[in-house]
């Protein structure tokens, strides 16, 4: 069953991964997006996340139905965190459950990658230097 979630809680990153095992599928992967300390050499105190929910939840949607259409995956689910957090926690996590592993592989790199391009969700950096906000494609990781 696919699912897309925003929370301002911890995401347990093994819930998300079991909730789109499938019967039919041999392989789920999951990407754990987390807090870095340091950003291009700038040391990263934590992070901020703001979303314009009914719309991120939208996008999400289509981003599923998007994905499913692309690659031959069953089951797709993301959640992502909002509020503040610190280096080390979990900020994105996104499961794909798939007959074989090459289209989850494929579909989970292309989510992540239209998720940061295509939904509404804000970071913002901040460093022992300042901060700034940050555009969702201009990291690659």
């Amino acid at each position: 069953m696919d699912f897309y979630e925003l929370t301002s809680d911890p995401i347990n990153i093994s819930d998300v991964a079991r909730r789109v095992v499938p019967p039919e599928c041999g392989a789920t992967v999951t990407l754990d997006g987390y807090v870095r300390q340091f950003t291009k050499g700038r040391e990263t105190l934590y992070l901020e996340y703001e979303a314009y929910e009914p719309m991120a939840l939208k996008e999400l949607q289509k981003l599923i139905a998007a994905a499913k259409a692309e690659f031959e995956i069953s089951n797709v689910g993301i959640v992502h965190r909002t509020g503040k957090l610190k280096i080390g926690e979990t900020s994105v996590v996104i499961s794909v459950a798939a007959p074989h592993r090459k289209a989850a592989f494929a579909a989970c790199e292309w989510l992540i990658k239209e998720l940061k391009r295509t939904v509404p969700i804000w970071k913002k950096e901040v460093y022992a230097d300042g901060e700034e906000w940050v555009e969702g494609d201009a990291q690659s990781s």
